[in-house]
């Protein structure tokens, strides 16, 4: 009885962790940039059950039971989100479909094969520096600051193809400033080039990537240095943002399944309670 106590307690765990997971994604759904997280669920290792008293070898096995389920990882997917145009030049959105060549990856940006090998889908990213960290981001609102850099909303620097900050001339505005599909920025009164173009990076596994806030993202230890991306690796397109990734009914219809998954599992915990309290108070009696 307490092993169906302890796995619709961990149910209820699970579904609320899902459904936190769905809830932020809602919450960001106007968030530029923002890629949505999925919640992936694993059962515990089940368990054979003997017939008390038997002899094990005899092999006498009633089943198995399952033991629970839990949220084992929050992975983010990185697929490509629609272009919102805002006509402001300092705004940037890239359009990215990386392929690998004999490699057909799923809607999600994976691919299995015959050994179970995995491998994801690249992704490109605007590279910006926030204190002495490098971090990427998709959320391409740029702005300029007191000292003439780009930076983010947040104020980390954008950075350029020679990793340093990209700085405009002080005469110049955004207004002024055209970008090529390659990320190059231009003086539009004189077609000169200005600076270092944008740096795209290019990340072969996003999955090592791991959130650091505000549309940002930082390489988790031991990763691989992600390298420059091509121009067939990534399009910048100015007077855009991307929106995010995150699909509005199917995560109503995910938020939905978490609170009735939720619920039925607390109805087997009061079942189990009311059990347990007749088990206490009136067999005791007898």
């Amino acid at each position: 009885m307490l092993r169906g106590l302890y796995t619709a307690a961990s149910g209820m765990m699970t579904q609320q962790r899902r459904h936190d997971t769905v809830t932020n994604n809602i919450a960001n759904m106007n968030t530029p940039g923002y890629k949505s997280v999925n919640s992936v669920q694993r059962s515990f290792p089940e368990m054979m059950i003997k017939l008390m008293g038997n002899d094990e070898a005899s092999g006498s096995t009633i089943g198995k039971l399952h033991t629970g389920v839990f949220g084992e990882e929050a992975r983010l997917m990185f697929t490509q989100g629609d272009l919102m145009q805002s006509n402001l030049m300092s705004d940037f959105a890239l359009v990215s479909d990386i392929q690998v060549p004999g490699i057909p990856f799923d809607a999600s940006g994976k691919y299995v094969d015959e050994q179970g090998n995995i491998t994801y889908k690249p992704e490109a990213f605007f590279t910006v520096q926030a204190g002495e960290e490098t971090r990427y981001t998709r959320d391409g609102h740029f702005q300029l600051n007191a000292n003439g850099e780009l930076t983010t909303a947040d104020g980390a620097l954008v950075l350029g193809t020679n990793n340093q900050a990209i700085v405009i001339p002080n005469q110049l505005s955004m207004s002024d400033i055209y970008a090529d599909g390659a990320g190059q920025l231009y003086n539009v009164n004189t077609g000169a080039p200005i600076g270092q173009a944008l740096l795209i990076s290019r990340v072969d596994n996003p999955n090592d990537l791991l959130k650091t806030g505000n549309g940002q993202y930082r390489l988790s230890e031991n990763a691989a240095q992600p390298a420059a991306a091509g121009a067939q690796d990534a399009l910048v397109r100015q007077g855009y943002l991307e929106r995010s990734n995150v699909d509005p009914t199917q995560s109503m219809v995910e938020m939905n399944m978490a609170f009735r998954a939720y619920e039925a599992n607390q109805r087997v915990i009061q079942y189990y309670d009311k059990t347990l309290e007749k088990t206490v108070n009136e067999i005791g009696r007898v």
